[in-house]
């Protein structure tokens, strides 16, 4: 199947420019983010700290194919822009098919030997590269925060974050074990070995450009497997850092291969390729069913993690200050542009107005703008189509009857940059509770009984992750055991970790990714019988 015109990971398709030939004024981005002709200059700031990354050996503007930096065939090129000022950072390749291809092929006859490594080796070369990760965490979260535009301090927490993926599953390398099942004849054996899949294709979103790669690529490697990654257009130097990084570790030319450009082209060659037994993919639900059918074709294994539509579910007897903390960090991180953001906060009549009031002060104090400005704590949206959802998503609810609280409206500071935005009044009927808002707006629900408010937060399709505040034990378990969520935060708004299994229900997604259990996802279980074992 063909995937024709999709457009992988929430954005646009990209436009590559058709031909080295054509002068500055004709090239085209890779998305559609408000973006300046190529003749417009970085200011000295951006330009001191690009040559800075640029001389660290970090910023790479070529893809990696068999160990060697290369070019797109045809010479096609896309912009790489900071969505904060629209400057364009970097030209990279505008890859395709064909680029896809010798990618799947240096993954495939790389797998041979990667795989005969033994456990051990393999644990070492992933270590290394998890101990050059963090020597560079500087550099890795400068480069996050000029293409992604989150704030530097959130963007090095992601660096430490996405790292401890490749630090867990560098001991869990050494940790995959099989099984000697009990004979039901005297005269044979019966064994479980698990192996490899194989080629990995790995398809990774912009909003966490580090740690969504880890946190694929950290297992596949560890099990034996190797990787043709084809990170997003909007974010393709942090993995091409990352990737850097791991040829310096000792990760085998051909293992870890980094294709970008044509996102149809790309993924239709994975899906088309027998090579390729395993897609693992970040992204829209709506890409995620079209990559489900056309795996079809070849049978591939697939982990999709997908859309949410978090409820955060406030009760009567919460703690104020913990839900207002809890609700704020599940809400706002990453300006509101993650999977698992609390996109519905539903709070009890009995304490909706103080829980309003005293949300509204945190938010109200929070400071927008340019990610390496001293105390920023909300950075850009990540194009104009992306403000352009939320506002009209924000349009919908007041037509409806919503009241905006705090913000509701376009920065002042321009670009992509959207105020922290409360709004109240919110019903089940308007977009802002049925689609995720990708973006800072909080929009209040109001819920009267404990079944009320489980029937409001199952009222989705999607089941990523949810959200409760309460001093309640007994309501905490009841509440959890009847959410239909793959995640559950109990009076906590921050909950992914390495050590745990991330992943949805329903339309949200197959598979986990994290903990001993993403493993599995990249291992094939093999039974082997061993019989004739009287003979002498």
């Amino acid at each position: 199947m063909t995937l024709g015109r999709m457009a992988l990971v929430r954005i646009p398709a990209i436009r590559c420019k058709i031909h080295r030939l054509f002068s500055a004024s004709h090239s085209s981005s890779s998305t559609n983010r408000t973006s300046p002709p190529l003749s417009r200059h970085m200011s000295m700031k951006s330009e001191n700290l690009v040559s800075k990354l640029t001389s660290s050996g970090l910023l790479k503007t070529q893809g990696l194919i068999d160990g060697k930096w290369v070019d797109a065939h045809d010479g096609d090129t896309m912009q790489v822009l900071n969505p904060a000022t629209g400057e364009v950072v970097a030209i990279v390749p505008c890859m395709g098919q064909r680029e896809t291809n010798n990618a799947i092929s240096s993954a495939h006859y790389a797998f041979r030997s990667w795989s005969k490594l033994t456990a051990s080796e393999r644990s070492q070369r992933i270590r290394k590269w998890y101990d050059l990760l963090i020597a560079h965490k500087e550099e890795l979260g400068q480069l996050i925060t000029l293409e992604q535009g989150k704030p530097l301090k959130e963007a090095m927490g992601e660096v430490s974050y996405g790292a401890s993926f490749i630090e867990f599953y560098a001991e869990e390398a050494k940790r995959v074990y099989g099984d000697i099942i009990p004979a039901t004849l005297g005269d044979r054996r019966l064994f479980v070995l698990k192996q490899p899949v194989g080629v990995v294709g790995a398809i990774t979103p912009w909003n966490f450009p580090l740690a969504m790669i880890t946190r694929k690529v950290g297992p596949a490697l560890a099990c034996g497997c190797t990787v043709v990654l084809k990170p997003s257009e909007l974010t393709p130097l942090t993995a091409l850092a990352a990737a850097e990084l791991a040829l310096q570790a000792g990760i085998p030319p051909g293992v870890l291969n980094v294709v970008m450009g044509k996102a149809p082209d790309i993924g239709d060659a994975l899906l088309a390729s027998h090579e390729v037994r395993k897609i693992t993919f970040t992204g829209s639900t709506a890409v995620g069913k079209k990559l489900m059918a056309g795996a079809a074709g070849t049978v591939k294994r697939l982990s999709l993690e997908l859309g949410g539509n978090a409820p955060c579910i406030v009760f009567d007897d919460a703690d104020l200050d913990v839900a207002v903390k809890g609700s704020l960090a599940a809400k706002f991180r990453n300006s509101g542009q993650t999977c698992v953001c609390a996109n519905r906060i539903i709070v009890q009549e009995g304490i909706y107005d103080k829980f309003a009031d005293a949300f509204s002060k945190a938010v109200q104090s929070m400071q927008v703008g340019d990610g390496f400005s001293e105390g920023v704590t909300q950075g850009p949206l990540i194009n104009e189509a992306a403000v352009q959802k939320v506002e009209s998503f924000v349009q919908d609810a007041i037509s409806k009857g919503a009241k905006v609280l705090l913000g509701g409206k376009r920065h002042s500071l321009g670009m992509t940059f959207y105020e922290p935005t409360i709004i109240s009044n919110v019903t089940e009927a308007m977009l802002l509770s049925r689609e995720e808002v990708f973006g800072p707006v909080a929009p209040l629900l109001r819920f009267k009984t404990e079944e009320e408010a489980i029937l409001m937060a199952n009222n989705t399709k999607a089941g990523l992750a949810a959200y409760i505040f309460t001093n309640n034990v007994q309501r905490s378990w009841r509440v959890t055991e009847a959410l239909e969520y793959g995640l559950v935060g109990v009076n906590e708004g921050l909950i992914s970790t390495e050590v745990a299994p991330f992943g949805g229900v329903k339309q949200s997604g197959l598979g986990r990714e994290g903990s001993k259990y993403g493993m599995d996802e990249y291992l094939e279980m093999k039974y082997v019988c061993l019989g004739d074992m009287n003979r002498k």
